[in-house]
């Protein structure tokens, strides 16, 4: 089936206008973009409106069973997950590494995998609950420990302490981004956001070391939250929850953050106290192969967004809940995995991972 969300330039049975004929540019319809994005199933290929034009008769065929959504200032597509793992409490920062999807269950003070077949297995509890996960390049896992603020590693006997960021961190640690050398780059809150008696604070990315040396590295960010590190090492790039942006860094060679700069910006309201849930809140994020960026958003669409370095959007993931993180991983690095919850706390098992198949692969780190 064909769906079209601009029903007012476009009839609901488009397929049929195809077929007549009827709907190119010759005949009168306008388009704001000069391809028309079509999902083939999980192929996604992009059509010269031109080629469309002159061929309606042949492309028909091929359109039935496809869906392809149209908006007034340009196009968009959107994909509906499939659960892999429910009866969660609030799953984060998701990770693939050999063939299984890792993830932090902050509700359950658990660090879990779960394979594609939906076999889970517990690693670790953290009890002060764990965030961001990486590894040294020795294959030792790296786990942020939030309410305590520290960085612990797991060794065969159990978690010790790489470093106290207590003295760095404003509130309470968040996501963390490991590169290749096993420097790991980890986010805080700055303040208690949700308190309303809390005075706001702009936050830090501090910087730790495998050897445990720590220090700041970027400061005055708006809630940093989920990073990435491109395939060659050379940038970093941050969400700011509560600016609705996502800022870039260079990467020096000795792990300093240098020539800050908005990478793409989902309004122009800055940075607010409070987070406000007809906003955009950028919260976890991946790459893909193409330089794109997969974003969480738990607030303003509740959507998993696929955007462009400028901001534009070109893909659409929606979830029942609240998207907090992603991942790209499975065969190929090709299957979006999405954590999902919600901030109530009551249903505390309403955490999933939910999973889509998509065209690019992953790329980078995580």
């Amino acid at each position: 089936m064909l769906r079209v969300l601009d029903k007012s330039v476009y009839s609901h049975n488009t397929t049929t206008n195809w077929e007549r004929n009827e709907f190119s540019p010759h005949r009168g319809h306008s388009f704001d973009s000069k391809f028309v994005v079509v999902s083939h199933g999980y192929h996604f290929s992009r059509v010269h409106t031109d080629i469309a034009a002159k061929a309606p008769l042949q492309l028909a065929a091929w359109l039935r069973g496809c869906e392809i959504y149209f908006l007034t200032w340009g196009l968009f597509i959107i994909l509906e997950t499939t659960v892999l793992l429910d009866g969660l409490g609030f799953p984060e920062g998701p990770r693939w590494r050999d063939g299984t999807l890792w993830f932090s269950d902050m509700r359950t003070n658990q660090v879990m995998t779960v394979d594609l077949d939906g076999h889970v297995e517990t690693v670790v509890k953290v009890p002060e609950q764990p965030s961001g996960l990486g590894w040294l390049p020795d294959g030792r896992l790296l786990v942020v420990s939030m309410m305590d603020r520290r960085l612990l590693r797991l060794e065969p006997d159990g978690l010790v302490q790489v470093a106290d960021l207590r003295e760095l961190a404003s509130f309470y640690c968040n996501d963390m981004v490991v590169d290749g050398q096993g420097r790991a780059y980890i986010g805080n809150f700055g303040y208690a956001f949700n308190d309303p008696s809390a005075p706001p604070k702009l936050a830090e990315i501090v910087l730790v070391t495998p050897s445990g040396d720590a220090r700041i590295v970027a400061d005055d960010l708006a809630f940093p939250n989920g990073l990435v590190i491109t395939p060659d090492g050379r940038t970093l790039v941050v969400a700011e929850t509560l600016a609705a942006r996502l800022s870039a860094f260079d990467i020096e060679p000795d792990a300093s953050l240098t020539r800050r700069r908005t990478w793409a910006q989902f309004d122009e309201r800055g940075f607010e106290a409070r987070l406000d849930f007809e906003r955009i809140a950028p919260d976890g994020i991946c790459l893909d192969a193409e330089g794109a960026m997969w974003v969480a958003s738990p607030a303003g669409s509740l959507e998993v967004l696929r955007v462009l370095q400028g901001g534009e959007v070109t893909h659409r993931v929606k979830v029942e809940t609240q998207p907090f993180a992603a991942m790209l991983g499975g065969p190929g690095r090709r299957t979006l995995f999405v954590c999902t919850s919600t901030f109530d706390a009551s249903p505390t098992r309403i955490g999933r991972i939910e999973s889509v198949r998509v065209d690019v692969p992953g790329a980078g780190f995580p």
